[in-house]
């Protein structure tokens, strides 16, 4: 069984980002395998550190992880973060680095150019039809997004010409020295760590090495999804940099509202009128459904406010466990313009029943009568 984050880093659950960073920077430096060399218990302990601030760092996964545990950690679904890689976090000289500006202070300095990192992730809105929300369809979406640049490959240089060794670091992509007994290294500033410098730009992507193109998109938007759903879509994000992943492409999904049906979770809601006849001698009424109409049966003697159930016409569960139901609350519509047979039939009614200052009071009901069980 995975241990709980928080406590592998040794914070509590309302730590801060940078409480969590640090516990995580001490957990690092002392597990890190370059310092633990052959310690397969360091390695691991380093790797489950890193996985922990991983998901902890992050504001979404830490949310996610919250509320769900170690289960909002696993598939590459919706609401799963999926695919982590410890070596994210895994180069000894970033910590380091980041804490003194030093690089190789127990043999775990980074040798050669600058580490492939991960692209950034993209944000899509989406609105989708209440019914879409509800049974769950399949839409094509049109995302504008950078690519590598096709006519340099990525480089950023201008085919041809090419780029050249950096002259400064000879291609390393670090410039190396010592400051007492430490040997120090830094990110060479003239090549920004590639080892490469460009001498002529790409005139199509202008030296960046991306160009902004359109992609047409299919995703698959599950049945059940409500407004503040989130959808990862694997690998549609950004290219990473130095030959690094792309990040992920994050659908936010927002529901129109319906003019008839309302929605509490798993649940549809709405309001039919009935007349006063049939709720007083009962009746058969059809009542609109998400997929047609259904007949409900209203017995004699309904009051106006009841809420009837329909099974099974609800909203399918995000996770699959079922469909919920369809409530129904029948309104009594009181006539407000009557003919004058009308006004004769009401009165003969009226004749026939009691007026309501002498109705006899209701019997006790079943918490009336608990509670007079203790007096």
């Amino acid at each position: 069984m995975k241990r709980d984050y928080y406590e592998v880093l040794g914070v509590t659950r309302n730590a801060s980002k940078q409480e969590i960073k640090s516990a995580y920077r001490k957990k690092a430096v002392e597990y890190h395998p370059d310092r633990n060399k052959g310690d397969k218990e360091a390695e691991e302990k380093f790797k489950e550190a890193a996985e922990a601030y991983s998901v902890l760092s992050d504001d979404d996964k830490r949310a996610h992880y919250d509320r769900f545990g170690h289960a909002a950690t696993q598939g590459n679904g919706a609401g799963g973060f999926g695919g982590f890689d410890p070596e994210t976090f895994g180069d000894f000289s970033d910590i380091l680095g980041d804490l003194f500006g030093f690089g190789d202070i127990f043999g775990g300095g980074r040798r050669g150019r600058s580490r492939a990192s991960r692209g950034n992730d993209l944000r899509y809105d989406l609105t989708v039809e209440f019914e879409e929300a509800v049974f769950g369809f399949a839409p094509k979406i049109k995302v504008r997004k950078p690519e590598a640049c096709a006519d340099c490959g990525g480089t950023g240089a201008d085919p041809s010409h090419g780029s050249e060794t950096c002259s400064a670091c000879g291609g390393q992509g670090q410039i190396r020295f010592q400051q007492g007994f430490f040997t120090v290294s830094r990110t060479c500033g003239t090549c920004q760590g590639t080892g490469k410098v460009i001498k002529v730009p790409c005139k199509t992507c202008r030296g960046t090495g991306r160009v902004q193109k359109e992609k047409v998109l299919e995703i698959k938007i599950p049945a059940g999804v409500e407004t503040g759903n989130r959808l990862r879509v694997s690998g549609e994000g950004e290219p990473g940099s130095n030959g690094g992943p792309p990040g992920d492409l994050y659908v936010f999904i927002t529901v129109k509202e319906h003019p008839f049906f309302t929605r509490s979770g798993d649940t549809i809601h709405c309001t039919i009128p009935i007349t006063i006849v049939q709720a007083a001698l009962g009746a058969t009424v059809k009542v609109p459904t998400l997929e047609g109409e259904k007949e409900l049966r209203v017995p004699a003697g309904t009051q106006s406010g009841r809420v009837f159930r329909i099974k099974g016409q609800g909203v399918a569960s995000i996770n699959g466990r079922g469909r919920g139901d369809l409530h129904v609350t029948v309104k009594v519509q009181i006539p407000t313009k009557l003919t004058n047979r009308q006004k004769e039939l009401f009165e003969e009614l009226g004749k026939e029943l009691p007026p309501a200052s002498s109705n006899a009071p209701e019997p006790d009901g079943i918490f009336d009568k608990v509670k007079d069980m203790f007096v």
